[in-house]
């Protein structure tokens, strides 16, 4: 080999290398991303605020691991603040692409034992957080009604 062929294949390396670093996601963290929307429901009982239904998609199926919601003005001063809703599993867990605020999620429990989904409260936006192994996400809403099945907050 000469001095110009050994040049020529330093540069396709370095090329290569280039292209695989700055444009796959060979060497970038894997990050579930969330998509949210409200559905309001239709019918609520006298004396209740009309009520909403929260949810989250996550574009794909995941086997979740954790799912947690912290109000964000809190979390971000104090991360150790207590979740408004807080369900943990293993990872075999039965994969899913969306849930439900409060909703009772297969293979995931309540991280303290017969803790259920707090109301969330009209304007405070939260903070919601999902892991599925390795592969975590998050995502800030805010809340316009009372959860599906809450009385509203006084």
């Amino acid at each position: 080999m000469n001095k110009k062929t050994i040049a020529l294949f330093g540069l396709l390396l370095l090329l290569a290398a280039i292209y695989v670093v700055g444009f796959t996601d060979w060497f970038r963290p894997r990050t579930i991303h969330i998509a949210f929307a409200r559905r309001p429901v239709r019918f609520h009982a006298p004396g209740r605020a009309p009520a909403e239904l929260l949810m989250f998609g996550l574009g794909k199926d995941y086997q979740l691991t954790e799912i947690k919601v912290v109000p964000l003005a809190a979390w971000q001063t104090n991360q150790l603040v207590l979740p408004v809703w807080h369900l943990v599993g293993h990872p075999r867990s039965r994969p899913i692409n969306y849930f439900i605020y409060g909703q009772r999620i297969e293979g995931l429990v309540p991280a303290v034992k017969g803790a259920r989904a707090q109301p969330l409260q009209p304007g405070v936006t939260y903070r919601l957080f999902v892991t599925a192994g390795p592969v975590k996400g998050w995502r800030d809403f805010q809340s316009q009604g009372a959860p599906a099945g809450r009385a509203a907050p006084r």
